[in-house]
């Protein structure tokens, strides 16, 4: 391998330069050619990727174009200190979770609780929370969480149809972020 030292002026160089790449290895820069890559198959999993970046890419295109996302991004991007688009297309890539769902307080009683802890990198923009009856899958009830306190991925469900103790059912809540990832829990109860 060829040392090469650097004129200051180019002391911290990187990127590719016709058919030659500067890169920083352990603190060294290191200048090599650039792979040929013309006659590589990428596999299945490198063309997912491909794909759900060039998705991630339209999206981040789309939320700076659009007047009220990219408020949004704008607002989170100088508090973080990343450009906007950047954090769009991050935004698209990291799905939200659900973290927990404590049904605990429901007891299948008018105004009983369900709290629902959900995480994304920006925000869960919507969770919705669906009960069914397990013995013939039938929908007892459905609606949308409430966040309280606003932006902290605290919300709680309020039942509002009686089911009979012990009957069996399943409490499902969907999260969706902006971008409109989401994010499923499944949680069987009886009551």
């Amino acid at each position: 391998m060829t040392k090469v030292t650097l004129n200051p002026v180019f002391e911290q160089v990187s990127g590719a330069l016709g058919d030659l790449v500067f890169r920083e290895v352990n603190g060294k820069t290191i200048l090599s050619r650039k792979a040929d890559m013309s006659n590589v198959e990428p596999t299945l999993a490198q063309t997912n990727h491909r794909e759900r970046f060039r998705q991630a890419a339209a999206y981040g295109k789309f939320a700076i174009a659009n007047q009220t996302t990219r408020e949004i991004y704008d607002t989170i991007s100088d508090e973080r200190n990343i450009p906007a688009y950047a954090l769009s297309v991050g935004d698209f890539l990291n799905l939200p979770s659900v973290e927990q769902v404590d049904t605990t307080a429901y007891h299948g009683q008018i105004g009983d609780n369900i709290a629902i802890i959900t995480t994304d990198d920006i925000g869960v923009v919507n969770v919705h929370v669906t009960i069914t009856d397990d013995s013939n899958n039938s929908v007892l009830q459905s609606g949308n969480a409430v966040e309280y306190p606003v932006n902290t991925g605290h919300w709680n469900y309020g039942a509002s149809v009686a089911v009979p103790a012990g009957t069996a059912v399943t409490v499902k809540v969907i999260a969706t972020d902006r971008p409109g990832g989401i994010a499923i829990s499944i949680n069987p109860r009886t009551l």
